[in-house]
């Protein structure tokens, strides 16, 4: 397949027409029409379902865009690191992560580069464990925080000394805000909702087991911050980390669990993969900012 041809591609699947995206692109309609059948002929599947007005994707034409975002992101990425590197410090520095405590040093040590070296791009991508180190073992990540205990020996790892405590999210005018710290037997008689993942691996087995049957969950989050609306309007309680909201002036309080559940977060690498300039020197800057506070 010819990276060309598939930035070719990506435009028919964002403009959902042909003339649009030859438009686009500054080329015919015939020669765009005659690259993308050579591509389906080239792969022996059809892309597209054709339309009177527009085009639409087949099952495998949306498989091939998303490869194929992922392949022009990882060209146009080794292009860019090339040629950046015959100058100082600079390129690009993809990281991912879910929400943690723990990116506030990630921040920090990114800042410190984006002040020093002006030229460096930075691109910040949010997701679960499974979504970050899909991304990684595709290219398109320099490294992934992963959060948790997970099996990680196929990967270079570092651990970081931040945690994450586990917590509840309440209204504050939650009776609950007068507690110290949460237990299972606290939480009877509430609605909850909790962390999608943490509900995928069966984070809290041990902890709730004496009351698990008699809890009210209501539902699940992805991302913290639409969760923490739902509690505010006191809908329900939020099993979430600490710190992932303010809790300034946010008619909201925040308990950890009793006993504690926490998480250890970790920066990961692929292995066997030279760094970039800028990911050499991001990761020489986190570690020095982990033994200067040691």
């Amino acid at each position: 397949m010819d990276v060309r041809v598939l930035r070719y591609f990506l435009a028919i699947a964002q403009e959902h027409n042909i003339s649009h995206a030859a438009h686009f692109l500054h080329i015919s309609q015939p020669a765009l029409s005659r690259q993308i059948s050579d591509l389906e002929t080239e792969l022996g599947v059809k892309l597209f379902e054709r339309g009177p007005r527009s085009i639409k994707l087949t099952s495998q034409g949306h498989y091939l865009r998303e490869r194929a975002q992922e392949i022009i992101s990882l060209v146009d990425k080794t292009e860019y690191n090339l040629q950046a590197s015959q100058l100082s410090i600079s390129g690009e520095l993809d990281i991912g992560g879910g929400e943690s405590i723990g990116m506030q040093r990630i921040m920090d040590v990114i800042s410190e580069i984006i002040q020093d070296y002006p030229n460096v791009q930075i691109h910040l991508h949010s997701g679960d464990a499974a979504d970050v180190e899909a991304k990684l073992d595709a290219g398109t990540l320099d490294f992934g925080v992963i959060m948790g205990f997970k099996p990680l020996q196929q990967y270079n790892s570092l651990r970081l000394p931040d945690k994450n405590y586990w917590g509840v999210i309440l209204p504050a005018a939650s009776p609950l805000k007068n507690k110290t710290a949460i237990t299972p037997q606290d939480l009877l008689g509430y609605p909850l909702v909790i962390s999608e993942q943490a509900q995928q691996a069966d984070r809290f087995q041990d902890w709730w087991r004496p009351v698990f049957e008699k809890l009210h969950i209501v539902g699940t989050y992805n991302l913290i911050f639409n969760a923490a609306l739902l509690v505010k309007n006191q809908g329900c309680l939020a099993l979430s980390f600490e710190h992932l909201i303010d809790l300034r002036n946010s008619q909201l309080e925040f308990r950890r669990l009793k006993p504690t559940v926490l998480e250890p977060i970790t920066i990961i690498w692929k292995q066997n993969q030279t760094l970039s300039s800028v990911a050499q020197l991001f990761l020489q800057r986190l570690k020095t900012n982990i033994a200067a506070q040691a």
